[in-house]
């Protein structure tokens, strides 16, 4: 089964645009590193939840929205080395203060996925 890397991250709305571009730059590089799929999704119904949800989950503001992003990778062996690759990478230096969205708020972690159902 595969393994995903996951990230929660909270964007300013009027940043759609730019937060795109970056993940249409980024997401050739986990290809490369051996990811099979790259998702990025942008907050269409986000609840608000009594004890947590996903805007809460990153301190989203008034005027973000969060995106829920996934890299699915064929085991956590390739995942794992892949991140360590990456973070040596020249190209995948932090964008700084031109970054679409607050990278100190986002969430993420890697799942070994247990169940796959599909149609």
């Amino acid at each position: 089964m595969s393994y995903i890397s996951g990230f929660v991250s909270p964007v300013p709305v009027k940043n759609k645009e730019a937060y795109r571009a970056l993940a249409q730059k980024m997401a050739p590089l986990f290809i490369e590193y051996g990811a099979t799929r790259v998702f990025e999704t942008w907050g269409d119904f986000l609840p608000d939840g009594k004890t947590t949800d996903f805007k809460m989950a990153v301190k989203a503001e008034n005027d973000e929205t969060v995106v829920f992003s996934w890299v699915e990778w064929p085991s956590g062996e390739i995942a794992k080395a892949a991140f360590d690759k990456m973070m040596k990478d020249p190209r995948m230096t932090p964008p700084g203060k031109d970054s679409p969205f607050d990278g100190k708020r986002m969430i993420f972690g890697g799942f070994e996925q247990i169940l796959e159902v599909k149609r």
